[in-house]
């Protein structure tokens, strides 16, 4: 339920706060464009697109706040604290909108920044806002198909949750099967490619690191000679040439020091621990020797091995070219294809499964769409029956709403049918489609007839509990006048009972009705800034209450507020509307 709103510089209202009753609330005025930013400001609350144009002019910003009542609404307070909100601990919680002259707008829920989105998202579970667009959607076969499912209840939402998700489902099987066949040359082609791949590496069979090893061998074999002449000379100058003269090494040199080192410790035992590090480099030496050694007498020419190590190369060589920088390479590719090859030739198996598995969708939603179908038709009579009952409460008591449905041409998403709403305008008139039959102030009422019944059945079905909906109607008595109009505000004035409902009316039968009555007032301050705007009309909403409203009825009903007449009229008018709630 929405508790209040405050408006700050948006269109014509320079400031404004507007208090909402549970019951009904009309909203009235002389000036339209203000009426008509009350809503804009509500619709911003609730999501709608902000437009620059419409901050008031010379103001940097438009602001509108809304206090929303969520302790009945689960679903809703989850959502806030889902986008990092805080509900108050009377169980309201803020929203804020922020509209730039220049620049991007800004949302508030909960005392939390938060996308438009999620205001919007939230809206759905709040408000319902009617106007006389909306008169134009109810024509239309899919508004009225989605209202008569609305109105079927929560055991028709679950079959038509389940039929949508099986659909979504076929619809990607078919998708799948499609892709499959288109592709099958394709599959095929890849699939042979990646046999003869597969078998090349199998022949060829390359072990991990095999090319940089055989890179190294080739190396290695390929300068024997230069090797074992830098081997020798390391080994002469550690170790020296056993065959040649004595000569200086490092050996020698290092057991020299030692010795020297050793002569002295006696005097400081600091020599002594140099004497015994220049011994472990001596065993350093001396092993590095013998290793140096065997190095010179294991290398000797190999051409033979220099020459196969050349062919596995070139063998290994044609895989790399193709497969991979690398032998490792190589092998993660083949890895991977034969992962796919099995992904490949499972593609027959798997168009057989996904055939097999639409049709049994096509089963299963040939039955869920014949149970929605049933459903429907349940629903379609009980419609039907509520709405021609509320139009006689309406000064329509010849009318009545036929409500058909039929086979589509062919099942979508929403199931198998085709519903239409038809009007008989009055006892033995033929059903025409809605807009066909109807004037504009009958169609005014059929679609608050239509609205009446599917709020009650919305009450009565809610699984949150007793939430109090909140409807929004926007000159939903447009083209209706006379005993009409005041039906039209009885109507209200019981859908009230069991909603909050705001209405933005210019008719004084119905504001008659109301638990509150807003005023839109405007002020014009001369040309020059006297007013302190500028020129600019400043508009203002306030509550109107005894004798105030008294002559807001009158001023609605005749133009002229302090007319006798219209003053009695208006009085009857109050009067009146309290004897028949």
């Amino acid at each position: 339920m929405l508790e209040e709103i405050a408006i700050e510089n948006l269109g014509v209202i320079r400031s404004a706060r507007v208090p909402l009753g549970s019951g009904l609330t009309v909203i009235t005025g002389e000036t339209g464009a203000g009426k008509t930013m009350v809503l804009t400001g509500l619709g911003l609350l609730m999501g709608g697109k902000a437009d620059p144009a419409t901050v008031r002019p010379g103001a940097r910003s438009a602001v509108v706040e809304g206090r929303v009542h969520v302790a009945d609404r689960p679903v809703v307070a989850r959502r806030v604290d889902d986008a990092g909100g805080d509900v108050d601990d009377d169980g309201t919680v803020l929203i804020l909108r922020t509209v730039a002259a220049e620049g991007r707008s800004r949302a508030h829920l909960g005392g939390r920044s938060v996308p438009q989105g999620v205001l919007a998202e939230i809206a759905d579970d709040l408000v319902t806002v009617h106007g006389q667009s909306d008169q134009l959607r109810l024509r239309t076969p899919s508004h009225q198909r989605a209202a008569l499912d609305a109105f079927a209840g929560p055991d028709h939402r679950e079959l038509l949750e389940g039929y949508r998700a099986a659909w979504t489902e076929r619809t990607a099987l078919q998708v799948e099967i499609d892709d499959l066949t288109a592709r099958a040359g394709e599959r095929a082609r890849e699939a042979e490619l990646l046999r003869l791949g597969l078998a090349e590496v199998e022949r060829v069979d390359p072990q991990p690191g095999e090319d940089a090893e055989l890179t190294a061998l080739v190396s290695r074999l390929g300068n024997v000679e230069e090797l074992r002449v830098a081997a020798q000379l390391a080994h002469d100058a550690v170790a020296g040439d056993d065959a040649a003269e004595p000569q200086e090494t490092a050996v020698v040199a290092v057991d020299r020091a030692r010795r020297a080192l050793e002569s002295g410790a006696h005097t400081d035992p600091v020599l002594g621990r140099f004497a015994e590090r220049l011994a472990e480099v001596g065993y350093v030496l001396a092993d590095v020797a013998t290793e140096i050694s065997g190095y010179v007498e294991d290398l000797a020419a190999d051409p033979a091995g220099l020459e196969t190590a050349h062919s596995r190369l070139a063998e290994l060589g044609t895989l790399t070219r193709s497969y991979g920088e690398t032998i490792d390479d190589v092998l993660a590719w083949a890895s991977d294809a034969g992962l796919r090859l099995l992904d490949l030739d499972d593609g027959g198996e798997r168009l057989r499964g996904a055939a097999q598995r639409r049709d049994a969708l096509d089963d299963e939603l040939g039955r869920a769409a014949a149970a929605i179908t049933a459903s429907r038709e349940r629903a379609a009579a009980q419609l039907a029956t509520a709405v021609t009952d509320e139009l006689r409460g309406l000064a329509m008591s010849g009318a009545s709403l036929v409500v058909d449905v039929a086979p589509a041409d062919e099942p979508g998403p929403w199931g198998a049918d085709v519903v239409t709403f038809s009007l008989a305008a009055h006892a033995g008139a033929p059903p025409r489609p809605l807009g066909k039959g109807a004037s504009g102030g009958e169609l005014s009422r059929v679609m608050l007839a239509i609205e009446v019944a599917l709020a009650t059945a919305a009450v009565a079905g809610d699984e949150d509990g007793p939430a109090l909906p909140t409807f929004v109607f926007d000159e939903v008595d447009a083209g209706v006048g006379g005993r009409a109009a005041v039906e039209v505000g009885r109507r209200l004035a019981a859908l009230a009972r069991t909603a909050q409902v705001v209405v933005v009316t210019h008719l004084a039968q119905v504001a008659a009705f109301a638990d509150v009555q807003l005023v839109v007032t405007k002020s014009s301050p001369a040309p020059g800034g006297s007013g302190g705007d500028g020129g600019i009309t400043v508009t203002g909403v306030q509550e109107v209450t005894g004798e105030d409203r008294v002559r807001e009825l009158a001023r609605m009903l005749s133009g002229q507020e302090d007319s006798e007449a219209a003053l009695r009229h208006a009085h009857e008018l109050l009067e009146s509307s309290v004897v028949g709630r």
